[in-house]
């Protein structure tokens, strides 16, 4: 499947509920109040939120005053130029330092632990030598998901007993990497109620103790975001920013989805690239995120 295709296909959800309805709005028309009222209503819908909604619109507004626009046949590609002006280019991802020690954190049900595997896969497809820490040590099923993909990929999983202490199997799965000389040491991390305090104060310590098993790591902290749980998933993601050093967002279940318009809620309000899309089951479904490709693929229906 081309590139292309695949994050048409991965969105289409997305495109055909939420911004399908662009084409007529934006059609053979005259400009009016209702034109504005209806694409406010059309981008809320589809998740961008309150906030980025108002702010493209007040540039579409000006834009229109300004070029003496009175319908609104070119404001489609105005409206595509201003979406994707909200989307960052993801950074190249540094994995120059051995081993690069990467924390994956996020709520549970997110698809985190199937994310990990993903990225695992990708990883040892292109060469690279990795450990994963199963430091969800509350969730057996995350363990032995983890040992699963291990066990497919050959990749070594280094685990606790159920209950154990997350910190002490992060700490060991890092120095396991160093010992070993590994490219890549991806450590998963509890998913519980980013609410609760004490829990998101034991994510805290997971992350100290990382750092102790070898200085400057974690070198990259990646937050799952589920995305078929819209506005819910910011809340979420200001709560793990607060407690560590969030680098980057994965959005999970984009396929799954007709929110895929809160990717820009989260740039705004977060200023974090997003670095992973989910757009299927396999693991060839879980591409860089691609901004220009993004867009085009919400819009593939109007």
């Amino acid at each position: 499947m081309s590139i292309f295709s695949r994050w048409r296909d991965g969105l289409s959800r997305t495109s055909k509920a939420a911004f399908g309805q662009i084409a007529s709005i934006l059609g053979q028309s005259e400009i009016t109040d209702e034109t504005w009222d209806e694409l406010e209503a059309t981008l809320i819908q589809a998740d961008l939120g309150i906030e980025t909604t108002s702010s493209i619109l007040d540039a579409l507004k000006r834009l229109t005053r300004a070029e003496g626009w009175t319908r609104s046949e070119p404001l489609f590609s105005a409206l595509k130029a201003e979406l994707r002006s909200r989307l960052i280019q993801p950074p190249v991802i540094d994995l120059d330092t051995k081993p690069t020690v990467i924390l994956v954190v996020g709520v549970n049900g997110s698809g985190k632990t199937t994310t990990i595997a993903k990225l695992a896969a990708k990883y040892v497809g292109e060469g690279k030598k990795i450990i994963l820490g199963a430091a969800d040590t509350f969730r057996a099923a995350a363990v032995d998901q983890l040992q699963v993909w291990g066990g497919r990929l050959q990749v070594e999983v280094i685990s606790g007993a159920p209950e154990s202490d997350p910190g002490a199997v992060a700490f060991n799965a890092v120095r396991a990497g160093v010992a070993r000389r590994v490219d890549i040491v991806m450590v998963d991390t509890a998913g519980r109620l980013h609410t609760r305090f004490n829990l998101m104060e034991e994510l805290k310590k997971v992350n100290r103790v990382v750092g102790k098993a070898l200085p400057g790591a974690p070198h990259q902290v990646w937050l799952v975001l589920d995305a078929t749980t819209g506005q819910n998933a910011l809340q979420q993601a200001r709560s793990f920013k607060e407690a560590v050093n969030v680098s980057g967002v994965i959005l999970t279940k984009l396929d799954s989805s007709a929110r895929g318009g809160m990717a820009f809620a989260v740039q705004r309000e977060l200023g974090l690239p997003i670095l992973f899309a989910g757009l299927g089951e396999k693991p060839e479904d879980l591409p860089p995120f691609d901004p220009d490709a993004f867009v085009d693929g919400i819009l593939a229906n109007t």
